[in-house]
């Protein structure tokens, strides 16, 4: 082969299908023949349109495959090892930020799909540092989407200090919602999950949630201080002003983690932050490795994304669908 195939983002901001070179991987890169690539609501950042000047950008940011070509340098990988690609492409190790320990962090570090082409294609390219091991007990399609909204959500958990017996509620029961149930009962807490009107009480009882919010139905602080109040909130909406009121049903200590990208601010007083003493912070998925324990859990625990498949050539439709908020919950392209 001496071409692949590719989905790309065209200057109307519409996605295209594209012959692409197939070339070899640069020093500490590796080549992955991609087996199947989740549609995730951040690739918006990529699908826009753009001036003619810019090259037209491949999104995806979770990759599952098998490495075919290493690049020079490149240890401790072997071309047919299964391998995942996430959000972040691979810290470089001598910024300040990676000298530090905090590899997330990485002044220079490639965002995959965004800054670096994704995996909306028939191969992708990666830093060595950047890729994540799966386990044998994941097929790709079932490791794709856990690479981004599982790991986010897992991860966001993990680093809001949710420990057996906490009160942890999660806002929306969507792509990241009905993962964010899932990690939060599997790490022993007591769940609350909170939607928009009763649809989705059923769906997110049987994923494990215990107590149930229609978040239009009378204020949520209160409800949630009625629980005994929130040690944690994961808040998953694309929407900063669905966050603001579930911050009074923070439990003294509490943290609003933030895990829905919204350009909409966040209002909370100095009051309730000083009495409180609560935090209000996000996190953006974190290392390779790291990705690599939210895996392992993932299988141990039986953490699974609901999951509606489509063909690379069908991406763009693909797209759309999750864009309009009617897929459940995430869509998967497949190269076969």
């Amino acid at each position: 082969m001496s071409t692949y195939r590719a989905v790309e983002v065209a200057a109307d901001g519409s996605l295209r299908l594209a012959e692409r070179p197939l070339v070899e991987p640069a020093p500490g890169h590796v080549r992955v023949k991609v087996e199947a690539c989740g549609v995730c609501h951040t690739d918006a950042f990529t699908v826009h349109p753009r001036p003619e000047s810019e090259p037209a950008r491949v999104p995806g940011h979770e990759i599952a495959g098998r490495i075919d070509a290493l690049g020079e340098g490149v240890t401790g990988w072997n071309i047919g090892d299964r391998a995942g690609i996430g959000f972040l492409g691979g810290h470089d190790g001598v910024c300040n930020p990676c000298r530090r320990g905090d590899f997330a962090g990485c002044e220079n570090q490639p965002v995959t799909g965004v800054s670096v082409d994704g995996g909306y294609a028939e191969y992708a390219y990666a830093r060595e540092s950047g890729l994540v091991r799966l386990p044998e007990q994941l097929s790709a399609v079932a490791a794709a989407p856990l690479l981004c909204a599982g790991f986010t959500t897992y991860n966001a958990l993990l680093k809001a200090g949710v420990r057996g017996g906490s009160l942890v509620a999660v806002q929306g029961i969507g792509g990241l919602g009905h993962l964010g149930v899932q990690y939060a009962r599997r790490m022993g807490a007591q769940v609350v999950a909170i939607a928009r009107g009763t649809d989705k009480e059923p769906l997110a009882r049987q994923l494990g949630a215990h107590h149930f919010l229609d978040s239009t139905a009378g204020d949520l602080g209160d409800r949630l201080k009625e629980l005994g109040g929130a040690d944690v909130i994961l808040a998953t909406a694309a929407s900063g002003s669905s966050m603001t009121p579930l911050i009074p049903g923070l439990a003294r200590g509490g943290t609003l983690m933030v895990v829905g990208a919204s350009e909409e601010p966040i209002e909370v007083s100095p009051v309730a932050l000083l009495y409180g003493t609560i935090r209000v912070t996000g996190l953006i998925t974190g290392s390779a490795i790291e990705n690599e324990d939210n895996l392992r859990f993932a299988v141990d625990q039986s953490v699974a994304a609901m999951i509606e498949q489509a063909p690379l050539a069908d991406a763009a439709a693909a797209y759309d669908r999750m864009m309009s908020g009617k897929a459940r919950f995430r869509v998967v392209l497949t190269m076969t």
